[in-house]
């Protein structure tokens, strides 16, 4: 298990899909993708799906999610998503009473008992008191995160493109 926090966005296309008996059939998915605006959101879906979707489609929802947390699995089974709702407990010092906060996480798993397991695997390791409040299944297909391939891109080198590697071993050697 691997967790990431992010700001993330819940999408969904409308798009012509091949069926099972080989007919056409619209058909709307939910995917979450990993943006730090709606545009970018917008631009990452299509870009993503491009891939994956012959003809034309429509990015028809486009809202920020309710967690900014995603716990994903390394298993090939665990090929659902859900919505897990857990409340942190703490003293509040002042009043002594027993304070209680909602956060929602995202997390991939193959069915609910998997769901609660891993959610008690990476909080477990935590030493925050909570309860699972509530688990619901979601229609999510899949997780886009930023790839790192725009970040391998760049040069490690600062010496411009044009000069060449004997110009900067110069340059470094003076």
């Amino acid at each position: 298990m691997r967790s990431r926090t992010a700001v993330w966005f819940e999408t969904k296309i409308r798009y012509e899909k091949t069926i099972d008996d080989g007919m056409q059939k619209k058909v709307s998915e939910s995917y979450v993708v990993d943006a730090l605006s709606f545009t970018e959101a917008e631009n990452t879906i299509i870009e993503e799906m491009r891939v994956y979707i012959t003809g034309d489609f429509k990015v028809t929802d486009l809202k920020q999610a309710a967690y900014g947390e995603i716990f994903f699995s390394d298993a090939d089974t665990d090929d659902k998503w859900y919505k897990c709702k857990l409340q942190f407990i703490t003293i509040d010092e002042k009043t002594e009473k027993e304070k209680r906060s909602t956060v929602t996480y995202l997390v991939q798993a193959g069915s609910l008992p998997a769901a609660v397991k891993h959610v008690n695997e990476v909080m477990g390791g935590t030493m925050i008191d909570y309860v699972i409040v509530g688990i619901q299944e979601t229609q999510i297909m899949d997780v886009f995160e930023h790839n790192g391939a725009k970040k391998d891109a760049i040069s490690h080198n600062d010496a411009p493109e044009y000069e060449t590697a004997e110009q900067t071993e110069q340059v470094n050697a003076e």
